[in-house]
């Protein structure tokens, strides 16, 4: 399939010029109302009409109308078809470079889930990774006051899975400014010859609101999207969750507005996760917009059927009026 799809109201086509053929329906519609105007006259002409009743049944015009409304609609179809109209299909990717963004700031201390937040992120974000597609390329970025890459793209499951398991807190919640590292770090993700670079997303797990950083999270996600990476968010924590520092209690429930802004910017989608369970299920459902794209595909067959069956339904309303049509 060669070409781009061109959205036309409500859908797209591939060949969108061959729409108008759709310009004979008005002259064929005028043909039809003037017919009826000229049947009318016609009947007028019999003054014994009830002798005319009887000699001809009377004629259903809801079924004649029906008739050329569903013919009519085929014709629709069919050139809708003759247009190759453009459908999306969720495929497997084959290479992708996949960026976890993991909070170590101090609020992952808190213990509202269990052992505590930051145990329980590094836990699913394993299993995250170790499910993914063995082609897919993964690098991990810290977000604290100080973001970096501690680990380039690579396919090293065990190198990646040994990084998080040495994670600590530390202070600050840069966001921004730990989105520019991650896509500096889909930058460097290696490429192949003759092939475009493999798509960049990125996964970001933040439990608190930003705190810092010479980036904005608004301005790194337009970043982002001006880059075409999507960025997907997770909220992690609980409203009433909290850390003890220096002798004072601080609440340190997760910025849900700010994350779900970072990730309509882009494209994201942006999850909750108030457990363990609630955390492993984001990944699931994180793991398959990450593992399936969206593609264009022509579904010239579905609009065939669609004339099929208007053609089928225009067919029975002529059938039953049979020689009786005007």
């Amino acid at each position: 399939m060669t070409g781009d799809a061109t959205k036309v109201w409500l859908w797209e086509f591939f060949n969108p010029e061959r729409l108008w053929a759709l310009l004979i329906l008005p002259v064929l519609l005028i043909v039809y109302v003037i017919l009826l105007r000229l049947k009318r006259n016609r009947g007028m002409r019999y003054t014994q009409t009830g002798i005319v009743g009887a000699v001809l049944p009377k004629q259903s015009q809801w079924r004649r109308h029906i008739s050329v409304a569903m013919t009519l609609c085929a014709l629709v179809a069919i050139t809708g078809a003759w247009a190759r109209p453009a459908g999306t299909e969720k495929i497997p990717r084959e290479r992708a470079t996949v960026v976890l963004v993991l909070d170590l700031s101090q609020s992952m201390a808190a213990t509202d889930i269990s052992p505590d937040r930051l145990e329980a992120s590094k836990q699913a974000a394993t299993d995250f990774i170790g499910q993914l597609p063995t082609s897919f390329n993964v690098a991990l970025v810290a977000l604290s006051g100080s973001p970096r890459v501690l680990s380039p793209p690579t396919n090293d499951r065990g190198m990646i899975v040994r990084l998080i398991d040495s994670l600590g807190l530390e202070d600050g919640t840069n966001i921004g400014d730990a989105l520019v590292v991650a896509l500096g770090a889909i930058a460097q993700a290696p490429g192949e010859e003759g092939q475009e670079p493999a798509p960049g997303m990125i996964i970001l797990l933040s439990d608190g609101s930003n705190t810092g950083g010479e980036v904005s999270p608004e301005q790194a996600a337009v970043d982002a999207r001006d880059q075409d990476v999507i960025v997907d968010t997770i909220a992690f924590g609980t409203l009433n969750g909290y850390v003890d520092l220096d002798g004072q209690r601080y609440n340190v429930a997760p910025d849900t507005a700010m994350l779900q802004q970072i990730a309509t910017t882009t494209g994201g989608v942006a999850v909750d996760a108030k457990s363990a369970d609630q955390l492993n299920n984001a990944y699931d459902r994180l793991r398959s917009d990450v593992t399936y794209e969206d593609v264009k595909k022509e579904v010239t067959a579905r609009w065939a059927l669609y004339s099929l069956a208007f053609a089928f339904v225009a067919s029975l309303g002529a059938v039953s009026m049979a020689a009786r049509w005007p």
